[in-house]
């Protein structure tokens, strides 16, 4: 039996297992099927940076006479951006909720679905009505992808790998980013394309290149973590058998010896109450950190990064044609920040690395905003300030949906991930990109430097937050950072599970 060709499972009686499948994940040294999780998760991101990307740079052409569609740029960005944010927090929590309850790899392939159904009928979009309802569900998709594929990848990347590939692997949005400005050069180019034809193929590439994705995801496996807790003991350990036989294949040698068992107490679901009273009464701390990285980078990431172009437009006389060039540098920026910063989130340490990333960010902003508001800045230096301040909170906003990923439960993790999310980005995603738009559409310099600085301050908030309450999860088996509620004597003295003794002093937070 391969990673990939088992047999739809059937859940047997729920009991009590001991297996040591966390513990053997986690020693697995890094491999072409990690590369194959990487590749089948993470693409998947650059999608939904294309999409966002591409609504930034042509909402100046879709309110032009002759785009096919009566609406405001300002509509775009506000509106249908605070409509899109307002999708993804309904998706995290329904689909969130299923994931935890039927797995993530049925919840990843259905929330992809949804996404590339929603783009495709948004590039079809005759009226104002019509493009605003499929915003809402590609929103829709994307936020269910957010809690099922988060949930996905730490539980199937090893415990000293975790956060560097968690970190590139959500900044990967960015190489989207990236492709999305350009795209939008050459799709809002009239000599190329029709006015009304140009933003809509735009919207058809991203639905062809999420087919492929889809063909690639198949391959991806369930969490043998959610397998054994939920009953499918022996499909998780015919899974972990198959990956141990293929790496030692490719790497010529044994494998060394797991470090330890755990045992469960197998059930079929977890109600509300209980992830609720997990999540709130036994790691409050936990909870007031999630709650606050998520609303700092939700901000600034959905309110401002969303009016990028329209600033550029507005105060720079930069052409709608060419605001893209623009953004690919500052996405350039917001990918390299992950992929040069993350080892160190798992050397150095989540504490240092969370706050750092976040004050920095913040302190930057504030200076960018300071320049900006003495009419310092171009087009190009503003948008170099740009690039370096995203550089620091791209790392930050990346290590929130790792945090929230792996310090709760196991029976929680996709629904903690949906409700962070949620709950942070409604208070900074939705109501951010319609203040931005307003204060950016009334032309003033000392509005838009005011919605800097309430993104810069929000971050700067976020980063002591995490200066003293953030998690050492560095190099740590997820079982160790927060106990399985399904784990035999889960919520007693008792040592950690794994075999692996608990932190001296540590306690839930």
């Amino acid at each position: 039996m391969t990673a990939d060709s088992s047999p739809a499972p059937v859940p047997a009686a729920t009991g009590t297992v001991t297996t040591a499948v966390p513990a053997r994940l986690d020693r697995l040294p890094w491999s072409r099927w990690h590369w194959m999780i990487v590749i089948g998760l993470g693409t998947v991101w650059i999608l939904d940076g294309l999409e966002v990307t591409i609504v930034g740079n042509v909402a100046g052409r879709i309110a032009e006479d002759g785009s096919g569609l009566d609406i405001s740029a300002a509509q775009v960005t506000g509106l249908a951006a605070a409509l899109y944010v307002a999708g993804a927090c309904a998706g995290a929590l329904f689909f969130g909720w299923l994931t935890d309850r039927h797995g993530r790899k049925k919840l990843f392939m259905a929330t992809l679905v949804v996404y590339l159904a929603a783009t495709a009928l948004t590039a079809l979009s005759f009226e104002s009505w019509w493009f605003f309802l499929f915003r809402f569900l590609t929103g829709f998709g994307i936020g269910g992808e957010y809690a099922a594929i988060n949930s996905a990848i730490d539980e199937l990347i090893p415990s000293k790998f975790r956060g560097r590939v968690d970190l590139i692997i959500n900044g990967s949005y960015w190489l989207g980013a990236i492709g999305g400005s350009l795209l939008s050069i050459v799709m809002l180019n009239t000599d190329i394309f029709p006015m009304e034809w140009g933003w809509r193929l735009s919207f058809a590439l991203g639905v062809v290149l999420g087919l492929v994705i889809l063909l690639v995801r198949r391959h991806v496996p369930e969490s043998p973590r959610w397998q054994f807790i939920h009953g499918y003991g022996d499909e998780a350990e015919g899974l972990v058998s198959s990956v141990e036989r293929e790496i030692e294949r490719e790497k010529g040698g044994k494998l060394p010896p797991p470090a330890g068992e755990i045992t469960i107490h197998q059930r079929k679901s977890i109600g509300f109450g209980l992830i609720a009273k997990t999540v709130f009464g036994k790691y409050p701390r936990r909870a007031v950190l999630g709650l606050s990285l998520f609303i700092g980078q939700a901000f600034l990431y959905n309110a401002i990064t969303f009016g990028f172009g329209t600033i550029l437009i507005t105060f720079f006389d930069v052409p709608t044609g060419h605001t893209g060039y623009y953004f690919a540098v500052i996405a350039a920026g917001n990918f390299l920040g992950p992929l040069l910063l993350g080892k160190l989130f798992d050397t150095v340490g989540r504490r240092i690395m969370i706050s750092s990333t976040y004050l920095l960010s913040g302190v930057l902003l504030f200076g960018t905003a300071w320049l900006f508001d003495r009419g310092s800045l171009t087009a190009t230096t503003m948008t170099a300030c740009w690039c370096v301040v995203l550089f620091f909170a791209s790392a930050g906003a990346s290590s929130a949906y790792l945090t929230v990923s792996e310090v709760f439960p196991m029976e929680t993790r996709a629904m903690a991930i949906a409700f962070f999310y949620a709950l942070g980005t409604a208070a900074g995603g939705i109501s951010g990109p319609l203040l931005f738009a307003d204060l950016t559409e009334s032309g003033v310099v000392g509005d838009t430097v005011f919605a800097f600085q309430i993104g810069a301050g929000l971050m700067c908030a976020a980063g002591i937050v995490a200066a003293f309450l953030a998690v050492k999860a560095e190099r740590r088996s997820l079982e160790d950072i927060a106990e399985p509620l399904s784990a035999a004597g889960a919520g007693t003295s008792g040592g950690a599970p794994g075999g692996t003794p608990k932190t001296p002093g540590a306690a839930p937070a």
